[in-house]
């Protein structure tokens, strides 16, 4: 009774005093335009800077009324377009040839996006695990969360009118449901596992006399296939968390640099929400959430990595010789389910199709293009994907959220086991730091793989984590462990987990070298390597933290240094070899692939002028970004090296360019060649060729792909015509910087990189690019004397009564 009395004192004072900060003019309008109603859904959304709301509200499904009003006003277009794919409606509304932005599927078009999302809908798959009771299904808290948040999201297209192009006056612009909520996280939990088969599994139909004289699939290019199609670290991430012993005032401190999509579905959305007495927390949810997936309470922190686990295995089934949809385990036959779905189609017949399951989930024919599974007369691939039974991810996500410490986040993971792809890296004021890579995993063993491969999975499971068991034995089930909260995955008791380590980092490689002078080992493959060559971005990721830690005494400035220094780990390592060598060459040309001679001079003075870093006004630095590509493109791994890797040096091996290599005079004439051609000064600074156009004006953009192993990681597209990168498809998203001083408010800086809204015609539809640009941060305001001291704080109380 004291608690809830509390709450309700805290939050009428709350609302009281958001009101009273109000110009009376402003307080008299928004009264009028959204009344709380008695008997309804309603909240507090009090907007400060760059439209960042803090909503408050006095339960749960209150407070996701507010998130989801609040997600409407600034992203309902793209809210909207995940719902139509969810759904499984793409195909009725914007026709079934067309591509799928790819961000809650792999799916290539529409067509075969609506079969596989059509078929989950009227399987009534998200619906029963809504009603399954926790821990293995949601608890209330995230139901009520989720009913809320569709409540909020559709009270707002009741009461608004759309501004956005992209979906003004569009009839595929609907209410939406609980269902439609769960099918969101759903489609997100399975992006790793049938998300990443649904071509291959709604094209799966039994044998013809064609596809039965098909060969299997080659053990060699089936590996290398799955180590492509599984590699992590272009889906990106970093993060690192520092203990006390680093930190001047020894406590934690936690920069987290996601990498994700800056158009379509999974986008990060920026807000804090409270519950008072319950619930206090700010950070970037992904769009169509309720709860926030990257943020910090008042005591803790944290950030997610993609992680290297591998989230589905195949079993290769023996089939019946005379019924190719019959398949047999330990000699007993059993019949593939039947599920067939139609689809309708814009200005078209519906289509039907019907998709094949068995015990151990659909049968697929292929992972992407380069990985076929053929289904034959004799053989078929089932694709298990654990996370097709886990919506726990909000569940996850509320326990961070009531975390006053690293013991808390890993408790919470302990508990509700809802995070399907990702690592967790956190730190608190306590000084604690914390990595693991909990994550849902099929309970694939190295001894159950050494078992039960098949010749098949003999090879990708080694070389790419890639488990392929043999699906007609029993003893070949996956198995369960005590402490996990369903069948058939790994319990928290097998994670990879580091505690108060100085530092903790990862940027997508596996968990070994989360620290390097604490290296974790002893987990299953199917989690990741061990000893192996680590990516570039590892690579100078770790050096700079490992330094960071060393030197000590760190604070938050330091993180944000780290941010934005986009330091190239490649230009450290092979700039000036490559310089010299251009240098060198016989008047100073190089022959390109075209068997041209190309003046290349002006190129070597540019390289050796070079900063190594990818600052806007660093002048170079697009010469070097283009001619890495066409280097590494040229030249095999094996022979661009003249020091091989090393797993006693991991982080320093590779080294030293070959600069005698076949390939690598043509990539230098090649680049200058087409810099030259598209009118691009080789030594123009970055930020004129590397920008985005909003509203009609170019934002440099700083920082680099992949390759080169900038922290500050985006991925841009080249397009020449029109002057160079002229827009960037991923990266670094919501960028979060935070510590503590010992007051009861954290200390943080934070940045939404694409800005708050997708809608051209808002006021913080770029806003923050141009702060992303300028490297400038957004200062956090957490605490309520912060928030009211805005100076543009806007409040309006939103409910679902007109």
């Amino acid at each position: 009774m004291r608690t809830r009395l509390r709450r309700l004192v805290v939050t009428a004072v709350v609302l009281l005093t958001a009101t009273a900060s109000l110009p009376a003019a402003a307080t008299q309008r928004e009264s009028r335009q959204e009344h709380p109603s008695r008997g309804g859904l309603s909240a507090v959304i009090r907007y400060t800077e760059y439209g960042i709301p803090h909503i408050v509200a006095k339960d749960y499904a209150n407070l996701g009324f507010g998130t989801g009003w609040a997600q409407a006003a600034d992203q309902v277009c793209t809210l909207a377009d995940g719902f139509v794919t969810v759904r499984g409606e793409r195909s009725r509304f914007f026709g079934p040839d067309a591509a799928t932005d790819g961000s809650l599927s792999s799916a290539a078009r529409n067509l075969s996006s609506d079969l596989y999302f059509r078929g989950v809908r009227e399987s009534g798959t998200v619906e029963k695990l809504l009603a399954e009771p926790a821990p293995q299904g949601p608890g209330r808290e995230a139901k009520d969360l989720m009913r809320g948040w569709a409540a909020g999201y559709n009270a707002w297209l009741a009461q608004n009118r759309i501004t956005d192009p992209a979906c003004r006056g569009a009839d595929w612009v609907r209410p939406v449901t609980q269902v439609d909520v769960a099918a969101r996280g759903f489609a997100l939990a399975v992006l790793g596992g049938q998300g990443r088969g649904v071509d291959g599994i709604t094209a799966a139909q039994p044998p013809t006399t064609t596809t039965s004289a098909m060969s299997a699939p080659d053990a060699r290019s089936t590996a290398l296939a799955a180590r492509e199609l599984f590699d992590t670290a272009d889906m990106g991430s970093n993060a690192v968390a520092f203990s006390g012993a680093t930190t001047a005032g020894g406590r934690g401190l936690l920069l987290g640099n996601p990498h994700y999509p800056w158009q379509g579905g999974r986008r990060f959305w920026q807000v804090q929400q409270t519950i008072p007495g319950e619930l206090n927390v700010a950070g970037g949810a992904l769009l169509g959430s309720a709860t926030i997936s990257i943020g910090h309470t008042a005591h803790v922190a944290w950030s997610h990595t993609v992680a290297t686990g591998i989230t589905l295995n195949l079993h290769q089934l023996t089939l019946d010789p005379a019924d190719p949809t019959t398949y047999l385990v330990d000699g007993n036959p059993e019949r593939m389910t039947k599920r067939t779905v139609t689809v309708d189609v814009r200005d078209g017949t519906p289509v039907t199709r019907t998709q094949w399951w068995t015990r151990y989930g659909p049968v697929v024919t292929s992972l992407g293009a380069q990985l076929p599974l053929p289904w034959t007369s004799t053989t078929a691939y089932a694709l298990n994907d654990p996370n097709a039974a886990n919506l726990r991810a909000s569940d996850t996500a509320l326990g961070f959220s009531k975390a006053r410490g690293t013991a808390d986040v890993l408790a919470a993971l302990k508990r509700t086991q809802g995070l399907p792809w990702v690592n967790t890296i956190a730190a608190d004021s306590g000084g604690h730091s914390l990595f693991t890579q909990s994550q849902v995993l099929p309970r694939i063993t190295d001894e159950l793989a050494q078992r039960c491969s098949t010749p098949l999975g003999k090879v990708t499971y080694p070389s790419a984590g890639v488990a392929i068991l043999d699906g007609s034995r029993g003893d070949c089930a996956l198995g369960s462990d005590a402490d996990a909260v369903q069948p058939g995955i790994f319990g928290p008791a097998k994670m990879p987990v580091l505690k108060d380590a100085p530092y903790a980092e990862n940027s997508n490689d596996s968990a070994w070298l989360a620290n390097t002078d604490r290296p974790l080992s002893g987990y299953e493959r199917v989690f990741g390597t061990i000893g192996t060559q680590r990516t570039m971005r590892t690579r100078g990721a770790v050096e700079d933290v490992a330094t960071m830690a060393a030197k000590g005494g760190l604070t938050l400035r330091d993180l944000q240094a780290q941010q934005f220094a986009n330091r190239v780990p490649a230009g450290d390592l092979i700039a000036d070899d490559a310089a010299r060598a251009c240098a060198a060459l016989p008047g100073g040309t190089a022959t390109g692939s075209d068997g041209k001679p190309v003046d290349v001079a002006e190129a070597c003075a540019v390289l050796k002028a070079w900063d190594h870093t990818m600052n806007t006004d660093s002048r170079g630095a697009l010469l070097f970004d283009r001619f890495w590509r066409k280097l590494t493109v040229a030249v095999p791994a094996a022979q661009l090296w003249k020091v091989p890797f090393s797993a006693a040096d991991p982080v320093r091996t590779p080294n030293t360019l070959n600069t005698e290599a076949p390939g690598f005079t043509t990539a230098l004439a090649d680049t200058v060649t087409e810099l030259r051609t598209a009118g691009i000064a080789l030594g123009a600074p970055l930020g004129a060729n590397q920008f985005v156009v909003r509203g009609g004006q170019r934002v440099p953009v700083p920082g680099g792909t992949e390759s080169l192993g900038v922290w500050n990681k985006v991925e841009p597209v080249w397009n020449p015509a029109a002057g160079g990168y002229s827009e960037v498809t991923t990266g670094s998203s919501y960028i979060q910087a935070v510590g503590w001083d010992g007051s009861r408010c954290p200390v943080a800086r934070t940045l939404l990189t694409y800005s708050q809204s997708s809608n051209p015609n808002s006021p913080h539809f770029s806003d923050q690019t141009r702060l992303f640009s300028g490297e400038r941060w957004v200062t956090s305001r957490f605490c309520e004397k912060d928030i009211l001291s805005s100076p543009g704080l806007r409040v309006i109380r939103v409910s679902d009564h007109r």
